[in-house]
């Protein structure tokens, strides 16, 4: 199977652990990992090192301050942005991805900005969840989910 490139965009994530295994999957699937600061733990190996393991030093990352900052350094056009919220009615199954997105995440406890998810309702995807006894998915989970059923689409 011949790779095809996508990245991961995690928006202010809160939680060094998660962070660290979706580095992982990154390494795993030649992704680069794209963070949007602040962060909610300081962006150390030591930090991240417990769920990335050794491979946290393979981690192509790139670092942003801002949202803003990350649309003007990728330019990316509107089509290539997938971002994955609770609550909205798209599937992700039904995401039209392609070579060159972008799956962006929000923070764990607070999901993505409101100026975020208000301009880009149009592509906002979700993960479906048949109980109601949880509120939302652990987020390296869906991450992975998530990058896993882009590179189906893809290929």
């Amino acid at each position: 199977m011949k790779q095809k490139h996508f990245s991961i965009v995690l928006v202010t994530p809160e939680i060094p652990g998660n962070t660290g295994s979706i580095g992982r999957t990154c390494v795993a699937l030649g992704l680069d990992l794209i963070l949007i600061k602040p962060y909610g733990f300081e962006l150390t190996e030591k930090a991240v090192r417990r769920a990335g393991l050794d491979y946290w030093k393979h981690v192509k990352i790139k670092e942003y301050d801002s949202f803003d900052e990350f649309l003007k350094r990728e330019n990316p056009s509107d089509d290539k942005l997938f971002f994955f919220e609770n609550n909205v009615k798209k599937s992700f199954y039904n995401a039209p991805y392609q070579e060159g997105c972008y799956l962006i995440f929000g923070a764990e406890t607070k999901g993505l900005p409101e100026n975020i998810y208000q301009k880009y309702q149009n592509n906002m995807y979700h993960l479906p969840m048949f109980s109601e006894h949880i509120r939302s998915l652990n987020l390296s989970n869906t991450v992975t989910t998530v990058a896993y059923e882009a590179l189906r689409c893809i290929n």
